[in-house]
């Protein structure tokens, strides 16, 4: 992933400006103009509730922030940077887009706002002097003027020298506030409210910019001369401290104001405070202060992007990423954010597009979380922040902030996440593909499956051949002559049990060896990318088939739970090939393995519509591992339109008592096996059982015969041989007996 990233060539702030630029954005309008229609509305308690549940995804975020900023070297481009840093620049350009957006249309709420403050003075010159009834716009346009000049020709740092006056007004606005006296006659009822008040949800979504002003330090990291240290300080300490002032504004106007008062007058804080006219100075000094902190911001998160080469076109990154020789103060992108700012302050009424502003605020603020939250569980080594929150804060950050989202508004939530998937989906189109999501992904699914893996070797102490499921080993050194032993495989462990199939190379450990195993790998990785398998995959180098074998059946098996199956296959028209593999037979069957012949004929699968399966009276161990297999197979899609035939050879007398026995087993088993396909053969006559076989499973598609471990000490690989009518031919032998029920 690119790093060129706006470089402050003289990087001089630290903490204080991350604290005031945040602190200010907290302490904003809506603290001013709407926090007495929340109380008025809800009461001092349904505001607590309000206050809480938004630092419950402030705080959860706030100390993400903390923690991704002491891992990574944060840049220019706040939190646009540590989001595309870690979940890779497509997300992290769709985030971005959308969080400068927010933060470019912000501008224009906070001008808006502070036109508010001329109210009582544009009534006082009305109403006393007869001027002109001026139309608010007009002094939104004004301020917005003057702060376009001042951002456009002093950059940064004459916005902070600003900020530090603003700040300070605010604060003595706010201790005004907290001196001033009660103005209401009634008696004070803590929890007192309007009759038939809005809902908690609406009002949390008028109040909800209130919470927004978090991440506005972040924009300050190129900044910084130490991010990693600055970021988290000041942001934490902005959002407790906001977090205080909240719970005593409301505190002290619900003691001070009738819910009716608070409900119908937006500057009803004016009337409470000891001088009253410091109340429209303080919310000047609250819109003025969140829009310089916006208005510093939301170039820098442009220009990162530029940097970056998010949008099409290299010339157009290049100009937004352009900055002032001396400081880099990011002037092209600055006129942008202005330009938007103007149109919305000119429209005058942003109800619609401040919704949707909260709605990117809340997705911003998720994605954080939930970034945390993976880094958490993905146990990077390279992850290593000084400061550590905790994987179940950021939970509960990531859950409540998308939970927000469409409880305050469904619509805009769910138009929010379109517009930002059609941004991933334009960015993706023009930019290169890359890993950093799914790198994270990765390291959460390794460590889950890292814990699983241990959990089921745990449970694993006991005998549970009751619960038996199969974990197939197969080693073939014919892995690119042919494939049945791997679609067996896959079929076998795609939703029942657990596969590993591994190509054997002759020859020792050695460099070039080393080299030809990798090569294997990647090779069969391919294969098996176009077929629908759950099998791992993997290459062993030995001197000898045998030794091979035994190496591979002391491996601890992937699942966590140890291989109980071997798979051995041979083609039909060389079955001596076979003879090496059965040389391990009495290693298997000494450390419990079941052993599974695959005999491999040019007929192959054929169209899988019916498996035929074989009992004998020798096949009392073997009968359920049989049927098991067949039911199992019968499981994958590709088997989805087959049926099982069971076909048993008994002598005369026994032949009926075992035909109930195969029914009451296939109906205790809940078995998908019709009755009407359990045949009874008789065995009469001079007809072998090789030759039974052959003329009843000829046109069947694959052929299941158990056969008895003492077999092969006599016959060995002879035994797999005599059945040149069939097509493939599974022969199964059991360790011990497995239960069906």
């Amino acid at each position: 992933m690119p790093d060129s990233h706006p470089h402050r060539t003289t990087a001089s702030f630290g903490t204080l400006p991350v604290f005031m630029t945040t602190i200010s954005t907290i302490l904003g309008a809506i603290l001013f103009l709407r926090f007495g229609y929340a109380v008025g509305h809800l009461g001092f308690l349904g505001v607590i509730g309000i206050i809480f549940l938004g630092h419950m995804v402030t705080i959860p975020t706030a100390m993400a922030v903390a923690e991704i900023a002491t891992n990574h070297k944060v840049q220019g481009g706040g939190a646009y940077y540590i989001i595309s840093r870690s979940f890779g620049i497509n997300i992290g350009s769709a985030i971005g887009i959308a969080l400068y957006l927010s933060q470019a249309i912000s501008v224009a709420f906070y001008v808006i706002a502070f036109s508010e403050a001329f109210d009582p003075l544009i009534r006082y010159l009305h109403y006393e002097i007869n001027t002109p009834l001026i139309d608010k716009r007009w002094v939104g346009l004004a301020s917005m003027t003057l702060l376009s000049m001042i951002i456009l020709s002093r950059g940064a740092k004459i916005g902070m020298k600003a900020l530090y006056f603003v700040v300070a007004i605010l604060f003595t606005s706010l201790l005004f506030f907290f001196l001033g006296k009660s103005n209401s006659t009634e008696p004070i009822i803590l929890n007192a409210h309007i009759q038939n008040p809005d809902n908690f949800f609406f009002v949390f979504t008028i109040i909800f910019p209130a919470f927004t002003g978090l991440i506005a330090g972040l924009g300050l990291s190129g900044d910084l001369r130490d991010p990693s240290r600055s970021i988290p300080r000041g942001t934490l300490l902005a959002t407790l401290g906001g977090f205080v002032v909240y719970i005593l504004v409301a505190y002290k106007l619900a003691i001070s104001a009738s819910p009716d008062d608070m409900a119908s007058d937006q500057l009803i804080m004016e009337k409470i405070a000891l001088w009253g006219p410091i109340i429209p100075i303080g919310l000047a000094a609250a819109s003025l202060s969140s829009a310089l902190g916006s208005i510093m911001v939301a170039p820098r998160t442009l220009q990162a992007m530029g940097y970056d080469n998010v949008f099409p076109g290299a010339g157009l990154n290049s100009w937004l990423s352009r900055g002032k020789e001396k400081d880099n103060e990011p002037t092209n992108a600055g006129l942008i954010s202005i330009i938007i700012g103007f149109v919305f302050v000119a429209f005058g009424d942003i109800d619609f597009v401040a919704q949707i502003i909260s709605m990117f605020f809340m997705v911003t603020y998720g994605v954080i979380c939930l970034i945390s939250l993976l880094e958490h569980f993905a146990a990077d080594p390279s992850y290593r922040p000084t400061f550590k929150s905790r994987w179940y804060i950021s939970l509960l950050g990531a859950v409540t902030s998308f939970w927000l989202m469409f409880k305050m508004n469904a619509p805009y939530a769910l138009l929010s996440l379109i517009v930002m998937g059609g941004i991933y989906t334009m960015v993706s189109s023009y930019k290169r593909k890359e890993k950093g999501l799914v790198n994270l992904f990765r390291g959460v699914v390794f460590q889950a499956s890292r814990q699983l893996q241990i959990l089921a070797q745990r449970a694993d102490r006991e005998d549970l051949d009751e619960h038996w499921r199969p974990f197939t080993i197969c080693v073939s050194q014919d892995t690119f002559m042919r494939r049945s032993a791997f679609d067996l495989l896959r079929w076998i462990s795609l939703k029942y049990g657990f596969g590993t199939y591994i190509h054997y190379i002759k020859g020792f450990l050695t460099e070039e060896t080393n080299k030809e195993s990798k090569e294997i790998l990647n090779k069969l990785l391919h294969l098996a990318a176009g077929s629908k398998n759950r099998v791992y995959l993997d290459t062993i180098i030995s001197p000898s088939y045998t030794s091979a074998i035994a190496q591979v059946i002391q491996l601890s098996g992937i699942s966590g739970k140890g291989n109980n199956m071997m798979l051995f296959e041979f083609s039909q028209t060389e079955p001596e090939a076979l003879e090496e593999a059965l040389n391990t037979h009495d290693i298997l069957y000494a450390t419990g393995f079941d052993l599974c012949i695959l005999n491999t004929s040019y007929k192959g699968f054929g169209y899988k519509r019916e498996i035929h399966i074989w009992i004998t009276q020798a096949d009392s161990d073997n009968a359920n591992l049989m049927i098991l297999l067949g039911y199992i197979i019968m499981g994958h899609p590709e088997w989805k339109k087959g049926i099982i035939k069971i076909f048993a050879i008994y002598q005369p007398e026994a032949v009926t008592r075992r035909k109930e026995e195969l029914k009451q087993l296939i109906k205790e088993g809940r078995l998908p096996i019709s009755l009407t396909n359990i045949s009874l053969i008789s065995a009469r006559g001079d007809r072998g059982t090789r030759e039974i076989i052959g003329e009843v499973s000829s046109d069947a598609d694959l052929t299941i015969i158990g056969f008895r471990h003492e077999q092969l000490s006599t016959e060995g690989y002879k035994l797999y041989t005599g059945y040149n009518k069939l097509g493939n031919v599974l022969f199964v032998s059991a360790n011990k007996k497995k239960e069906i029920n």
